[in-house]
């Protein structure tokens, strides 16, 4: 492939070539490959990254624009009146910490033993804050077991705030070990990482400002769940891609890549909700509408979680399909496009089994509980695959791992073609 360096005809082909060669290592990433071999004396050619970058830039910013727009549309107002009660913490959550705990009877007159569990909870909160309330809990299974010095929450119904019948306790604390937890991740992160590390945890704190920013709220507000869902959805994708790599034609090709594959997924995911008749409502989805009072689109919540449910290993897969483009790019400049985009399908195969497996193994952990009580119940495999709880988890997980193997050969295609004419990509 000839290079344009000169507007001058060169009269030795051979020799001109060995010229070209020197010119070009020299002139650094300026010179870049003509269109075609006809060298017309038209002085430097624009560099072919730069025209990479507008076309993205045309592909990528109605894409910007209509998510902002549909944000700035569907942007919450005031939120639904919900009964707090039905949530389980009455009006006010109020915290406590448990001074002894003992093996007691049910009830004053039982002569039943050491069949429930006596606990003794300081509150540390609330109009009797200091004093000591007494918590009967029946001996079961089920129940958690609670040792003095336990940080606890209850539930105020109202009342008395001294009487031990105003309280139920419903809870531990958790917010210490998940804050030292948190604290953990982002120093694993950023050792490792660096900047980088810190570019991502950026991007980590702009999605959840995000999802409870604008998606919760906009859901609760009545707004469509897969229309707010779609919209999260780009508006993380975009914000959090280009915070964790920067803003360049590499970042951008995987984000054309995100959004594609997550169009299809969408596509899917609303057939096939339709076809096997979800209708979206299990337990969780049943508590929200009484907590609310009000219905809800239930399906389409439901297709709006595998939305954003999806998106977060989508940005894995693409990330990684361009990172191998680019990288091949470098090593291997001479690449034809067909080549590029051979040997970066290659490792995209590798990672895509292993990220399907992923994704089924998330989904069939969060429903181990589900499918240990379905198999208790002696389920036939047909009949525990085509129940509600279950039925609707196989649809996450096969349109997510649909989506996931079509990101492979579309980013690496954009990916391959960008690269190719991105002078950038060689330096």
């Amino acid at each position: 492939m000839s290079l344009v360096t000169s507007s001058r005809p060169n009269p030795d082909a051979s020799s001109g070539r060995h010229r070209h060669r020197h010119r070009q290592a020299a002139a650094g990433p300026q010179q870049l490959p003509a269109a075609s071999g006809h060298g017309h004396g038209h002085g430097d050619v624009a560099p072919a990254s730069r025209r990479v970058r507008i076309l993205l830039t045309a592909l990528l910013v109605p894409f910007v624009l209509a998510s902002l727009i549909g944000v700035a549309l569907t942007w919450p107002g005031s939120q639904p009146e919900t009964r707090g009660a039905d949530l389980g913490f009455g009006q006010r959550p109020v915290p406590g910490e448990v001074t002894a705990a003992t093996p007691s009877p049910c009830s004053a007159g039982s002569t039943q033993r050491h069949k429930c569990v006596a606990l003794s909870i300081r509150l540390d909160d609330g109009a009797a804050s200091g004093s000591t309330i007494r918590q009967i809990l029946p001996d079961e299974p089920s129940t958690p077991e609670f040792a003095t010095g336990d940080r606890v929450v209850l539930a105020y119904a109202g009342g008395d705030p001294t009487e031990d019948s105003a309280y139920q306790l419903r809870d531990f604390q958790r917010g210490a070990p998940l804050a030292w937890l948190a604290v953990l991740f982002a120093a694993a992160v950023l050792l490792l990482g660096r900047w980088k590390g810190l570019a991502s945890l950026a991007a980590l704190g702009f999605s959840f400002v995000v999802l409870i920013g604008y998606v919760l709220p906009a859901i609760l507000a009545g707004s469509d769940p897969v229309t707010v869902g779609v919209l999260g959805a780009g508006v993380i994708m975009f914000g959090t891609l280009y915070l964790a790599h920067g803003v360049s034609a590499q970042t951008s090709t995987a984000v054309l890549g995100t959004l594609l594959s997550l169009g299809l997924i969408m596509v899917l995911g609303r057939a096939f909700t339709g076809a096997t008749r979800m209708t979206g409502l299990g337990p969780d989805t049943q508590d929200l509408v009484g907590v609310l009072g009000t219905g809800i689109d239930a399906r389409g919540l439901l297709l709006a979680g595998v939305i954003i449910g999806a998106l977060g290993v989508l940005d894995d897969v693409t990330v990684t399909q361009t990172s191998a483009v680019w990288e091949l790019r470098r090593a291997s400049p001479d690449l034809a496009t067909r080549q590029l985009y051979a040997a970066a399908l290659r490792i995209g195969r590798d990672h895509i089994s292993s990220a399907v497996n992923t994704l089924a193994l998330a989904y069939a952990g969060a429903a181990l509980p589900l499918l240990l009580a379905y198999s208790v119940a002696g389920q036939t495999f047909g009949t525990l695959i085509t129940a509600q709880e279950v039925a609707q988890e196989v649809v996450r997980t096969l349109v997510g791992s649909i989506g996931l193997v079509a990101a492979v050969p579309i980013t690496t295609a954009i990916a391959a073609l960008v690269a190719r004419r991105d002078t950038a990509a060689t330096h």
